[in-house]
C-alpha cells in the first residue's frame, strides 16, 4: 500500500491520446516492443530548465518506470525532482500538433512551453522571452 501512495504522489501521467501518438511513432520506427519514452529535464532555455523526451531502450536501475495505456515512461531521479506529478498530453490545434507537459512544480514557463522555472531556481537572464534560448 505504501508503494501505491508513492506512485500517486510522483507519477508522471500520460494521457491516452499521447500514448496513442507515441505508439504510432514507435511502430513507424519499428521499436515499439523494445523502447520506452524517456522524459527528462536539463538546464537551459529561457526559463532556466528545459523538458526533453526521447525513446530509450536503456532503462537504468535508478529510473522510475511507469506503464500507462500500453506505453512505458521512464524518468531519471534528478528529472523526477523537477517534474514529479507532471502530465504529458498531445495537443492538436491550428498551429499544429505536439506534446505538452503540464508541470505542477513550475512556477513560470516560457511562451514556447518547453522551458520552465521551479520555486527556488534562479530566473533566466534578459527577461525570459522565447528569443533567449528556447530554440522555437
Amino acid at each position: 500500500m505504501e508503494l501505491v501512495m508513492t506512485e500517486i504522489n510522483t507519477n508522471i501521467t500520460l494521457t491516452e491520446i499521447a500514448a496513442q501518438k507515441l505508439g504510432v511513432i514507435l511502430d513507424q520506427k519499428g521499436v515499439k516492443d523494445t523502447h520506452a519514452l524517456r522524459v527528462f529535464v536539463k538546464g537551459g532555455g529561457c526559463g532556466g530548465m528545459q523538458y526533453g523526451m526521447t525513446f530509450d531502450d536503456n532503462v537504468q536501475e535508478s529510473d522510475e518506470v511507469y506503464t500507462q495505456h500500453g506505453m512505458r515512461v521512464v524518468v531519471d531521479p534528478t528529472s523526477m525532482f523537477y517534474i514529479a506529478g507532471a502530465s504529458i498530453d498531445y495537443v492538436d490545434n491550428l498551429m499544429g500538433g505536439g506534446f505538452h507537459i503540464e508541470n505542477p512544480n513550475a512556477v513560470s514557463s516560457c511562451g514556447c512551453g518547453s522551458s520552465f522555472r521551479t520555486a527556488g531556481s534562479p530566473q533566466a537572464e534578459a527577461g525570459g522571452g522565447c528569443g533567449n534560448g528556447c530554440g522555437h
